[in-house]
């Protein structure tokens, strides 16, 4: 694993071959088989994912002025979600009326996400291909990136790379790990080693990406920082809820803008 320390963005850095990692691809291939079991592996995220989807849902109704309130109220606009998985977010945004594409890595989570959204009667545009391998033009209304900066070597030329497949006034959420003392106490002593919530080593702390160099990353890619938002546990309630503390787990949107 690819120990660089995810520093403020540099615009010279070595680019697109890092823009992924063998070892982290190979380590979520191996879970495809449990990305929608609520009990195994991707527990955590199957906790977090209400907070998540609520958080996306509110600024992109807000960002495009539609009603909430409707059954589909992103209808007529593209979106594509990078490092999907096996679907967790892509699915509710099509069920929101996006017209949604997954990207991943991972052939083996590409392949349980088309299964999957088979059966629950979705039409998701799912490929086993990079970000960069998309024709630069840009395609999206909204582009989502959650839970995979930390897990890219040079996260800043893959927000680049996002950015550019990105429409003008469209939207752009990512969401990480702030690098806090606070974040490793909690996201790997507390998560991996103590209460066993996620596999050991599924984090590298300095990996994890700071709210103010995210903003300056949205910005070198061209797009104005918007929201942030900290997602927080609530262990009496057990469940995460969106908060102002945004010292481990945080969301952020920008957009580029209307031409």
């Amino acid at each position: 694993m690819d120990h660089t320390k995810a520093t403020s963005p540099n615009p010279a850095a070595s680019g697109l071959a890092r823009l992924s990692d063998a070892g982290e691809i190979a380590r979520f291939d191996r879970l495809a088989a449990e990305w929608w079991n609520p009990e195994g592996p991707m527990k955590p995220l199957h906790r977090l994912n209400p907070t998540r989807i609520a958080f996306l849902h509110a600024a992109f109704a807000g960002h495009f002025g539609r009603d909430s309130r409707a059954l589909a109220p992103f209808a007529g606009l593209d979106a594509l979600d990078l490092g999907c998985g096996a679907g967790l977010v892509a699915e509710p945004l099509a069920r929101m009326g996006f017209a949604v594409t997954g990207l991943d890595l991972a052939p083996a989570s590409i392949a349980a996400a088309r299964q999957h959204a088979e059966a629950g009667g979705l039409s998701i545009r799912y490929e086993a291909r990079a970000v960069q391998d998309l024709p630069a033009e840009p395609a999206f209304d909204a582009i989502t990136m959650l839970e995979i900066v930390e897990h890219v070597p040079d996260w800043p030329a893959l927000i680049r790379e996002a950015a550019l497949r990105l429409r003008p006034g469209g939207m752009l959420v990512a969401s990480t790990l702030n690098r806090t003392l606070k974040a490793y106490a909690l996201a790997i002593i507390g998560a991996e080693y103590v209460l066993g919530w996620l596999p050991r080593g599924t984090h590298d702390w300095e990996r994890f990406v700071t709210p103010d160099e995210l903003d300056d990353a949205f910005r070198a890619a061209g797009l104005a920082p918007r929201e942030r938002r900290g997602m927080v546990f609530s262990p009496l309630a057990g469940e995460w809820r969106l908060a102002a503390d945004c010292d481990v787990n945080y969301l952020a949107s920008a957009t580029k803008p209307a031409a």
